[in-house]
């Protein structure tokens, strides 16, 4: 066999390999299209699910409950504690942008907060840091994080601080929480619901006015 003819056939291995590789990268691309179209399908109006806390007093579990309210417009609810010295009870209101996608966002909000839990305070006089516990306390919450909706599931991380405005002797105190709720009502249901009650409404609304009418032109006549 010359040697140009071994040149050849060691071509034709490579490119027989190359077209090899680059089918199995098209399988691959449109796999991850249609998992992609899957997700972006999944809008969710209801999700409910857990969330773990963490910060510098101690690390927290907790229950998150989120309810889209209108269009990129969330309200959330998160009952916390430690289990020890620390419950909180926070309702937040949530504004969500897209990243890349519709089912990848960032979202910032505020809302209040109210708990009771554990307070330091510096005892200047023996040179001591004193701790209490119990303490009924009232702040202001804000929060800031990404989350991702893949299937029946919504991922987030957020850093959630506090601001104290009552019971506790620090000012400030943040959170960073990971959470993953299972999606109960998704959007396009909930849409749905809502588009039936207000059919529902225009109706009783229409039958009212006939009725009127109809009770009006009879007694004059």
């Amino acid at each position: 066999m010359s040697e140009s003819q071994m040149i050849g056939i060691v071509i034709a291995k490579g490119l027989g390999q190359m077209i090899l590789i680059m089918k199995k990268i098209n399988l691959l691309l449109f796999g991850f299209l249609l998992f992609s179209n899957a997700v972006l399908a999944q809008r969710y109006g209801t999700a409910v699910g857990i969330r773990l806390g963490n910060n510098d007093i101690g690390r927290t579990f907790g229950i998150s409950a989120q309810q889209r309210i209108m269009d990129h417009v969330t309200v959330e609810g998160i009952l916390q504690s430690d289990f020890n010295l620390n419950t909180n009870l926070s309702f937040l209101l949530e504004k969500h942008h897209p990243v890349i996608s519709k089912r990848f966002n960032y979202y910032y909000g505020a809302g209040i907060s109210f708990g009771k839990e554990a307070s330091f305070y510096k005892d200047e006089v023996n040179k001591e840091l004193v701790q209490t516990y119990g303490n009924a306390t009232f702040g202001v919450d804000l929060i800031g994080g990404i989350e991702l909706t893949v299937a029946n599931a919504v991922i987030s991380l957020d850093y959630k601080p506090n601001v104290n405005l009552a019971g506790r002797s620090e000012f400030y105190r943040g959170q960073v929480g990971v959470s993953a709720r299972m999606v109960l009502v998704k959007s396009k249901e909930q849409k749905k619901k809502q588009r039936q009650r207000q059919r529902e409404k225009d109706k009783k609304e229409s039958t009212s006015i006939n009725s009127k009418l109809d009770d009006l032109f009879g007694k004059k006549n």
